[in-house]
Parts: structure tokens; sequence; C-alpha cells
């Protein structure tokens, strides 16, 4: 039993992070694949890890300055950036920028990933993009899949006052609610280092900042009720608690207003994005944040 809860203990990064510690060398698409025009961008984290990223924008500083925002890009636990391309085209035909960011260990990464490690490369994207002189001025939208949705929630949930709207997709309230689903391990859950606690943090969020969240309810991977219960949490977060004294009057609480929560019956956990209605959906959801 000892040697159970060791393998447990000491191999759940594997499981969680399986694209990070896959043999090299790795394929990685570039985005000229996809006819995008894109800079290599390398970022150093602050413990010394390298990270190597896409930024696609157009070229020319006319073209830049009518970029409509900044989107940056969180892929999911069992792929890396360059699988993210073909979504980034759709959203660069909108004129936006895309920066993707590839976590430590990942693609062409050196590192070895771990949540601790992809919040702080999450915050080094984000502070990139917030210091870019032609990034900087324009909205930045956190787009997220899967893991990639927790780690989009994480990076939000410390910068909610510099980031304009959150999408995510199939991501979980956390990792121990997940295996709490799983037959026999499920019993073990107080054992996961990795924990992503999407939920608590939503609840955290403020109530003006725009969510949209996308769920393919034919996800076999992350059961479809965990994004039911980030809308429910997303639907009455930062709700101000009762009050007792007497003396006291309740603060006023303003609903979200701007949130939107989409389903897509045959949507897998990886081709809710080819389900119709998918893309128009997130479209609509930009089109408002722009406009309001």
């Amino acid at each position: 039993m000892s040697l159970f809860f060791k393998l447990i203990w000491y191999n759940q990064r594997l499981l969680v992070y399986p694209s990070g510690f896959e043999d090299r060398p790795r394929n990685v698409l570039t985005p000229n694949l996809w006819k995008l025009p894109y800079e290599d961008v390398e970022l150093t984290t602050k413990d010394k890890v390298t990270l190597r990223c896409y930024l696609i924008r157009k070229p020319g500083t006319k073209e830049q300055q009518e970029a409509l925002g900044t989107i940056i890009m969180f892929h999911g636990n069992a792929m890396n950036h360059g699988d993210t391309l073909w979504a980034v085209k759709k959203l660069f035909k909108k004129n936006f920028n895309i920066f993707t960011l590839e976590y430590r260990g990942y693609g062409h990464n050196e590192g070895s990933p771990s949540e601790k490690g992809l919040c702080i490369d999450a915050q080094t994207a984000l502070d990139y993009v917030l210091t870019e002189p032609s990034l900087s001025t324009k909205p930045v939208i956190i787009y997220g899949q899967s893991l990639g949705g927790a780690v989009a929630i994480d990076v939000t949930s410390r910068n909610a006052d510099k980031i304009s709207a959150l999408i995510v997709e199939n991501t979980f309230t956390s990792i121990p609610d997940l295996v709490k689903g799983w037959p026999v391990i499920c019993h073990f859950s107080f054992l996961c280092t990795q924990k992503w606690k999407s939920g608590s943090k939503v609840a955290c969020l403020p109530t003006a900042l725009p969510i949209l969240m996308l769920s393919g309810l034919s996800d076999e991977v992350i059961p479809p009720q965990h994004m039911q219960n980030l809308w429910e949490i997303a639907c009455r977060r930062n709700q101000p608690k009762q009050v007792k004294s007497k003396g006291d009057s309740p603060t006023e609480y303003i609903p979200p207003a701007k949130d939107a929560f989409k389903t897509f019956s045959f949507g897998s956990h990886n081709t809710t994005s080819e389900q119709s209605g998918y893309w128009e959906t997130v479209y609509e959801f930009l089109d408002q944040l722009l406009t309001s």
C-alpha cells in the first residue's frame, strides 16, 4: 500500500501535464503553416525559465494600431501551443492580436510543469502583454481550454483589474473534484498536490468582469457538470455576506450582467470548438465586450 501511495504522490504531475514530459525532439507547429504573420517571443520567468511563445499580429504600425485587442491563449494539458493555431487563425481574422503561451516543460521549453510553475508562466505572459507598447493600450482577453481554463482563471483572479474579459472551455472546478469522480482512486483525492481550485477563484472575480463559459456536453474527459458548477458559482460570485449587526446597512449587490454560458450537445473534450455556433458565440461575446 505504501508503494501505491508513493506512485500517486510522485507521478500525478505526469498525469496532469502529460505533454510536458514527452520525449524530445517534439513537433510544434508554427503560425506560418496557417499563413499567419508572427514573431517568436522568448520570455524569462522570475525563476529563470525561458518560455518560447508566439505573438500573432499584423505587421506594420498602422495595422497594429487598428487591432481590437489582444487575446492570450492557454492550451490544454495534452497538447502544445502549436495545436491552438487553427483557433488562433479564426481570432486573427477578427482583427485581434493573439499571444500563445507555451508552458515550462512543454513544446521546446525546458523545465518541469507544476501548478506553481504554470501560474508563474501565465503571469509572465500577462506582464509581457501589459508592457509591450503596441499591446498594452488594447483590451486584454484571457482564453483557456481544459487545463488552460484553470490557468486562465488563476491569472485572471490575480489581475482582474487589468483584464477585460475571460473565456473558458471544458475546464474543471478543481483537480481534487475531478479525481473524486474516478473509480477507486476517488478515495485518494486528498493526496492531490496539483489542486487548481478554479471554483473558489471564480467566486472572487468581480461581477463587472465579462465571462464566457463554453461547455461540450459530450466531454469524455471532464464531466460537463464541472462547467455547470463553475457557471453557477460565476452567477453568484462576490455576493456580500449577510449583515448581522442591526446598525449596518446591506451592501448593494450588482449581479453579473455581461456573462454568457453556452453548451454544445455533441461537443467532446477536444471537438467543442468545432461545433456549429461555437465561434459565432465567441464573436458575439467579443463584439458586445468592445461595443459596451
